[in-house]
């Protein structure tokens, strides 16, 4: 099993490229089971969960052509063609490993009629239960049944425009709901929706496809569902967690990184934050450029929100920044249960946090120690990459493939900016 092998060796200087999003590569992915013409996505990232998707659409019966990209935050291009698709159940082999699997449920209700979908794996952070997404299914009228680990959904005459209402924000039930609709007889409307950026991403390339969508980026969503949808080619936007996680890779090492193929925009409720912490992020025409000022970050309280809130896919990053600041910070994580799962490792690094309920309180040290850790999530997992860059002496990152599911080429992206990081096999 890999391990990543970093040695704190001081300031960051250069450029990073930030990739396609994950999280928009993976339900713009499924959204090509809704038509059976080609869809073709460009500025996909390479990365093991938009790998374990492309597996799970290919045993569905979608024809996949993938074009690599060879430069650095650049992603490849996937021309997906569901002309025929010859099964509407997703194993539960697939379907274990990554939870955005569920996404296929939406469209391939709304085109067959029918899907079966084992009830998903993925990180453990949390229940993040997948009754939303059925209800949005039952209020868009399909029959619900959950048999032997599946969710078995059917809709023989077609589903229905509808009133669906969120009790709380789910990025993935709004963008199943958004699929689903698409293809729904009459309006649908989606109220308490997502507003995160992905989602307004999907739903663009709904709209290329033929769908008719409105306020998108708000939390009431209308959807007027079309007989089909045809193929379309659209560009997956730059990944906002990759963008903040290497802004906070200069907040806690200090130097001047310029992060290029991305928007301020993207990051605008981890900005101020930063200017408080004493990192200075300016925008610029091609990309966001980051500097610290002093020689140590300052404390900063914080609490996760859904968008435009602060992201809980940046708690673990902010929190290893604030391990080294000056001050008593209180991290609130308010989306997810069981998101400290990094904390006994930053401790272990000579970190000094309490965690109380939901809040942890991270009393700063002038600097962390290298020691070996184990990584239990993907966000967890670049958390300790980045207090290894600002350690004394070694540090070992052990169980990466967590950083192979989000995080494409990160070696090869710290090292170009002066960081002292490689991969190791065992």
């Amino acid at each position: 099993m890999d391990r990543i092998r970093i040695r704190g060796n001081g300031p960051l200087s250069g450029t990073i490229p930030i990739s396609g999003a994950k999280n928009a590569a993976l339900p713009l992915m499924a959204a090509c089971l809704l038509t059976d013409q080609p869809l073709t996505l460009t500025n996909v990232p390479s990365l093991a969960d938009v790998t374990f998707m492309g597996d799970l659409l290919r045993w569905l019966g979608v024809d996949t052509e993938v074009t690599p990209s060879r430069r650095l935050g650049e992603g490849g291009t996937w021309r997906l063609s569901a002309a025929g698709v010859t099964s509407t159940t997703a194993e539960y082999d697939i379907v274990r490993k990554m939870r955005a699997s569920f996404l296929v449920l939406g469209p391939l209700l709304a085109r067959f009629g029918e899907a079966r979908v084992s009830l998903p794996g993925g990180c453990a952070i949390g229940a993040r239960p997948v009754d939303l997404h059925l209800r949005a299914m039952a209020a868009l009228g399909a029959a619900i049944e959950l048999s032997e680990g599946y969710v078995v959904v059917r809709a023989p005459v077609g589903l229905r425009g509808g009133k669906i209402e969120f009790p709380f924000v789910s990025v993935g039930a709004t963008e199943n709901a958004l699929m689903a609709a698409s293809l729904a007889k009459g309006e649908t409307v989606i109220l308490n929706a997502a507003r995160e950026p992905e989602i307004v991403d999907l739903g663009m390339c709904l709209i290329a496809m033929g769908a008719r969508i409105s306020g998108l980026g708000t939390s009431r969503v209308i959807v007027e569902g079309v007989p089909s949808l045809h193929g379309a080619t659209h560009s997956v936007l730059p990944d906002r967690i990759e963008t903040g996680t290497y802004a906070m890779a200069a907040a806690i090492c200090g130097g001047d990184i310029f992060l290029t193929g991305t928007s301020h925009e993207l990051i605008g409720a981890l900005v101020p934050l930063l200017e408080r912490a004493g990192t200075t992020v300016t925008p610029r025409a091609d990309g966001i450029a980051v500097h610290r000022n002093g020689s140590q970050p300052i404390a900063a309280d914080v609490s996760t929100e859904p968008f435009p809130g602060f992201p809980t896919d940046l708690q673990a990053q902010f929190m290893a920044v604030m391990s080294t600041a000056h001050g008593t910070a209180r991290i609130k994580e308010s989306i997810f249960e069981n998101r400290f799962m990094h904390v006994p490792e930053l401790l272990r690094m000579g970190a000094r946090i309490e965690t109380h309920g939901d809040t942890a309180v991270v009393q700063g040290v002038s600097k962390l120690k290298g020691a070996q850790v184990m990584a239990t999530d993907l966000r967890a997992s670049v958390s300790l990459v980045l207090a290894g860059l600002a350690a004394e002496g070694e540090t070992i990152v052990n169980r990466v493939y967590h950083l192979d599911r989000g995080f494409e080429r990160l070696e090869e992206k710290l090292s170009a900016v002066g960081a002292e990081i490689e991969r190791v096999k065992e």
